[in-house]
């Protein structure tokens, strides 16, 4: 079934922008290749919107600068609450800000500018088609992704998610450590081009029934372990469907760090800027 003709239910895309980041503070204004790093994450809304149909956009920001810059980029503006603590409870604050209230959110994070539109309004498809509380990316790993996730873990273990999945595409779980552990790697590298490893986007499409219980819920024991907040949900029995996607030819999972905007830009050097003409 095409996006256009999944079953409409009324969606919006939450982009949350915070100007205080404690490692690159004002980040969403800062420049990219000659475009803002939130209108870079705005362009990406729009275009997964038109894609998905029945679907707004709205920046969610507790600064005014931030609500100015995304005026004049042409941007709905949504103020939330500065106390809000995670980028999940500002879409669920901006979500019930709206005239209409949403029956799907997608939390887009305003420091994740290279995105594909095509992976945002597929996670609206699979929760128009199906039935569960949350859908997020996945995408499975080759055999050179991998050793390059376990080289990257060396210097920085909590840099890069892992999920385990059922054979329906329901996560099992979410993980920092590499999961599963692989037995018989050699024979597993000599029959498939493919690892059984998937690693997560952090993106996130909920219905607004289920973010709204998760931001009452309090933080559960492995939530706080990982620092997942997915975690959350399959701690409480609720269900998560991944959705395989292509590995993101732009693999910054970020926007950081002084260095991650230079990375940036080094990339789209390299591999060309996906901001649309």
């Amino acid at each position: 079934m095409s996006i256009l003709a999944s079953r409409s239910m009324r969606a919006l895309i939450v982009v949350p922008a915070r100007f205080g980041s404690t490692r690159l503070p004002g980040k969403p204004l800062l420049p990219i290749a000659g475009r803002t790093l939130l209108q870079r994450v705005h362009a990406v809304a729009q275009a997964a919107a038109a894609l998905a149909g029945d679907c707004a956009v709205v920046v969610a920001t507790d600064d005014a600068r931030i609500a100015d810059h995304a005026r004049g980029i042409g941007a709905a503006v949504t103020m939330t609450d500065a106390a809000l603590d995670s980028g999940s409870a500002r879409a669920h604050a901006a979500a019930l800000a709206q005239p209409q209230a949403p029956e799907l959110v997608i939390n887009l994070q305003g420091d994740a500018p290279f995105v594909a539109p095509g992976v945002v309004a597929g996670l609206i498809a699979a929760l128009r088609e199906g039935d569960a509380d949350v859908a997020t990316p996945v995408y499975r790993l080759d055999w050179e992704r991998l050793d390059r996730l376990r080289a990257h873990k060396q210097a920085a273990p909590f840099s890069g998610t892992t999920c385990v999945r059922d054979a329906q595409g329901r996560a099992l779980w979410f993980s920092k450590a590499i999961l599963p552990v692989l037995r018989n790697e050699a024979q597993l590298r000599a029959r498939d081009t493919l690892s059984p490893v998937w690693q997560h986007l952090g993106l996130y499409g909920y219905r607004l029934a289920a973010l709204a219980w998760f931001a009452q819920a309090p933080p559960s024991p492995c939530e706080v372990l990982e620092g997942l907040e997915q975690l959350r949900f399959l701690e409480a029995g609720r269900t998560i469907a991944t959705i395989p996607v292509d590995p993101p030819l732009h693999a910054m999972a970020g926007i950081d760090t002084p260095e991650d905007l230079a990375l940036a830009e080094a990339a789209i050097a390299r591999l060309g800027d996906p901001f649309p003409a």
